[in-house]
Parts: structure tokens; sequence; C-alpha cells
């Protein structure tokens, strides 16, 4: 026996509503996938960040640090010195 025409079209729209529901769920899991990926990606390039800056305190030149210091402790002195004879 042939199905009716309204039966058909109720078991059509049932299959395609099932369909519907798997593709959203699938899509659901690709967005969350895509944002998991994205947080890891967030993540990883803070950590790159902070071990560039960790990078460049290391980096610093001794020699250079130490004329500084020189520098800085000279110009205290000549200020020491100009108030003194003041």
């Amino acid at each position: 026996m042939e199905q009716s025409q309204p039966q058909q079209r109720r078991v059509a729209d049932q299959v395609f509503q099932e369909s519907l529901d798997q593709l959203e769920d699938i899509l659901q899991e690709s967005s969350t996938e895509d944002e998991e990926i994205l947080q890891a990606q967030l993540h990883t390039s803070s950590l790159s960040e902070v071990e560039l800056n960790d990078q460049d305190l290391t980096d610093i030149d001794l020699a250079a640090l130490e004329d500084a210091v020189a520098d800085i402790e000279q110009y205290l002195e000549e200020i020491t010195n100009t108030k003194g004879k003041l």
C-alpha cells in the first residue's frame, strides 16, 4: 500500500528536521573547537611575549650598565659638590 501524500510529507519533514538538528550539533562542535584553538593561540602568544620580555632583560650589556651607574654616581657627586660650595 502506498502512503498518503500528507503522511509522506510528515515523514519527509521529520527526516529533514533531524538532519537540521544534526547539522546544528556539528556546527556547534566546530564552533567550540575553533574557540578552543583561538584561546590556545592567544595563550601561546601571551607566553611568547612574556618570554621575549624576559629575554630582553637578560640581554642587558653588563658593561653598559656599569657605565650608566658610573655616570649616575658622577652626576650625584657633582650635584653634591655644587650644593656644598653654595
